[in-house]
């Protein structure tokens, strides 16, 4: 694979616009994204489907047990969705899901440092990855000395990012 730009590349306003991910139990993953995450239950299918947004948008995140009604994850070793990534517009927003995820006794994968963001991963009840997490302002991104990213994982601190938190 080359370095260089492909000769036409995509549009740079661009932007993945929602994900729709199968679950077992329509019920439990609203409970989840709604109840512990916070999303707007925009409109529901029965017990078939349901989308889910921030701010009232039509819908971020579809939700539905067409296919995995009663389903199990799949295993490990098979394709699929690594992880859904939500993006928080701050820092004290990124505070308040970690808050909501505590209160919620909702166990971390994994929160990291990785010098373009902050990231928060965890398993939503379907085990399907979830990542939570904020950009910092792209003038802190860390770069190399030719201009191209710098980027790192390194431990987030989940004690100062807690009293980032608003209200």
């Amino acid at each position: 694979m080359s370095d260089q730009p492909p000769p036409n590349p995509i549009a740079a306003g661009t932007r993945i616009g929602h994900v729709h991910l199968k679950v077992a139990d329509l019920d439990r993953a609203l409970g989840f994204y709604c109840g512990v995450l916070g999303f707007q239950l925009m409109q529901r299918l029965g017990d078939q489907a349901a989308f889910i947004s921030a701010g009232g948008y039509h819908h971020h995140i579809g939700l539905n047990t067409w296919e995995s009604k009663g389903g199990h994850p799949p295993p490990p070793g098979t394709t699929g969705l690594f992880h859904t990534a939500i993006l928080y517009p701050s820092r004290a927003a990124l505070a308040d899901a970690l808050y909501r995820l505590l209160q919620a006794g909702i166990q971390l994968d994994g929160a990291s440092d990785h010098g373009v963001s902050e990231a928060l991963y965890l398993h939503d009840p379907d085990h399907n990855g979830v990542e939570l997490y904020r950009d910092r302002p792209e003038a802190e991104w860390p770069r190399k000395p030719d201009g191209t990213l710098s980027m790192f994982t390194h431990r987030l601190d989940l004690d100062d990012l807690l009293r980032q938190r608003e209200g």
